[in-house]
């Protein structure tokens, strides 16, 4: 009897990401670190256009849609389109469909923000009355604390468009998160990475999450052994001070926390979109109460005027 060769038929992943060359680069690693648990499976990638890739002429607080640039992909996820899709944290709402949720955690990259600029020195050395380009109202909010003269343009686009805006003279500085710029290993065009206890991140930046069904359990268990669980308390921590203020890039706010020692510290703040009031606190405690810990971090700042901040950026 003479056998042929059987050829195990490895399962395939299919995986939604955008289709910008920072996406994909990030879906290509996170596959790179699922491979460490899914052996016997091939991946797929799935990308497409959001809307928040497709709207460049309006600003981000501006087309007011919480999920960006995320919708299209949770939509391919409850069809069966994709298995998962790979995402910038930063860029998901506090709110998910029930069928969704953030299932796996990769270690978080450097969260700060980055000054391109070809003027020598950093934010408080840049010329009065500099152009200054950012999508953010965080960014800008604090830009404008720290230099009232400036003048912040909105700048959208990836971040190759964002770059070549720049270059061609646009602006006289943009400001852009490290992580993006060193993922696509721009590391020489930053100027100054900027000190996050005075320019606070955007909550979760930094950082790359895995979204999936609920009830992929196949999926799941793999997942808990590659989750990163400082970053995940630390992010969830975050999305948390967001959530109880009802956050978003419609709102200048940002967070930031870091796990030393077994003891959690994060700081946050709200301000004014032109800057002329920012609203700062801290919180420290133990790390295994990392919901609480950013729900107190909202609750001190609305003691001290958030809520009413608040309401008039809303307004």
């Amino acid at each position: 009897m003479i056998c042929g060769d059987l050829k195990m038929t490895k399962k395939i992943i299919k995986v939604g990401s955008r289709d910008s060359q920072l996406a994909l680069w990030q879906t290509k690693y996170a596959i790179e670190q699922l491979k460490k648990e899914f052996i016997d499976y091939e991946f797929e990638i799935i990308d497409l256009k959001t809307k928040g890739d497709k709207i460049l002429d309006v600003s981000l607080s501006k087309i007011g849609d919480k999920g960006l640039f995320t919708n299209e992909l949770e939509a391919m996820m409850l069809s069966g389109e994709v298995d998962m899709a790979v995402h910038s944290l930063k860029d998901m709402p506090t709110t998910l469909p029930e069928e969704l949720g953030l299932t796996c955690f990769l270690t978080r990259y450097d969260h700060r923000d980055a000054l391109l600029t070809k003027h020598p020195g950093g934010i408080m050395e840049l010329p009065e009355g500099a152009i200054v380009g950012t999508s953010s109202l965080r960014r800008r909010s604090q830009l404008l604390a720290m230099r009232p003269d400036l003048e912040v343009r909105d700048l959208r686009g990836n971040v190759n468009t964002r770059l070549r805006k720049y270059h061609e003279g646009e602006f006289d500085a943009v400001v852009l998160a490290v992580a993006g710029l060193e993922r696509l290993g721009f590391h020489d065009e930053i100027n100054e990475r900027l000190d996050d206890n005075i320019f606070i991140p955007a909550v979760g930046q930094g950082a790359l999450v895995i979204e999936s069904r609920n009830d992929r359990e196949d999926l799941l268990e793999k997942f808990k052994k590659i989750n990163d669980d400082i970053t995940y308390r630390c992010v969830m921590a975050e999305r948390q001070f967001m959530c109880a203020l009802e956050g978003g890039c419609q709102v200048p706010m940002g967070a930031y926390a870091v796990i030393e020692e077994g003891q959690m510290k994060i700081h946050g703040f709200v301000g004014a979109v032109d800057g002329s009031k920012i609203l700062r606190a801290e919180i420290v405690g133990a790390s295994d109460d990392y919901m609480k810990i950013g729900q107190a971090l909202a609750e001190k700042l609305l003691t001290i005027g958030a809520r009413e901040l608040l309401d008039e950026v809303r307004n």
